[in-house]
């Protein structure tokens, strides 16, 4: 029996060598699985992360953009503004002195209306001097 016996432990041996390397595979098996799936999970992760972030790189440079655009427009209208304002000082610059010449003439009219009527004042005293010395 003793034959037997270690026949008999030889085999629960190899059986229990045998049901240990199969648990050693099952779990080296496991791990390359679990192993695969964290890298795909890890991929996938820096994928979406590098799209997050390219969604708020655009975000942020698409303000920044319509920012710049409406800021060039506003330098046009800036010039075209200051085109106009040169435009129109210079109109008002030729209005004040039409209106200084204007007011010019109307004085001197003026003047020579009452140089005029001296002029005929002192023409009718002499006149009426002449008329005197006449009668007389």
């Amino acid at each position: 029996m003793e034959e037997r016996d270690v026949v008999t432990m030889d085999t629960e041996s190899k059986q229990l060598e045998a049901s240990l390397h199969n648990l050693i595979q099952l779990h080296n098996h496991n791990s390359l699985i679990l192993t695969h799936q964290t890298e795909k999970a890890k991929k996938d992760a820096i994928r979406k992360a590098e799209r997050v972030s390219d969604l708020l790189v655009e975000a942020v440079n698409g303000g920044v953009q319509d920012s710049f655009l409406i800021q060039k427009r506003i330098e046009l209208e800036i010039r075209a503004l200051a085109v106009t304002i040169t435009r129109f000082t210079k109109q008002t610059d030729q209005w004040l002195n039409a209106t200084h010449s204007l007011n010019t003439a109307l004085k001197e009219i003026g003047d020579f209306e009452n140089w005029m009527k001296t002029m005929e004042y002192d023409f009718k005293n002499i006149n009426a001097a002449i008329q005197n010395i006449h009668q007389d």
